[in-house]
């Protein structure tokens, strides 16, 4: 009888053996088809990935920057326009001429 009780024992591990074997199996299948499933799902959905997400991102905070740039420009040319015309004085007083082949007597030296 101890025979047949190590052999209904060895039977036993096999048949739990394989079926574990086979619950991997089917573990394996069911994740593969839920990552499908979801990776189709977020496409669907048209969600931007992360790297166009980054780089948009840095296109935005350039552009903020480059409007608090300007914004600070406009202030500084509205003054300068407001300063103008409180004092009547000429604005293009305080700039240099713009730079440009001369003609006459200045690109000669005489």
């Amino acid at each position: 009888m101890p025979q047949t009780t190590n052999r209904f024992f060895d039977e036993i591990a096999k048949l739990m053996t394989d079926a574990t074997g086979a619950a991997q199996g089917v573990r394996g299948e069911i994740d593969n088809l839920v990552r499908s499933q979801a990776e189709r799902v977020l496409r669907d959905l048209d969600l931007v990935q992360r790297e166009e997400f980054e780089a948009m991102k840095a296109m935005g905070q350039k552009a903020r920057e480059e409007n608090a740039k300007l914004e600070k420009r406009i202030g500084e040319l509205e003054r300068a326009l407001s300063r103008f015309g409180e004092g009547g004085a000429d604005p293009s007083a305080d700039t240099d001429p713009p730079a440009g082949p001369q003609t006459g007597a200045a690109a000669t030296g005489q």
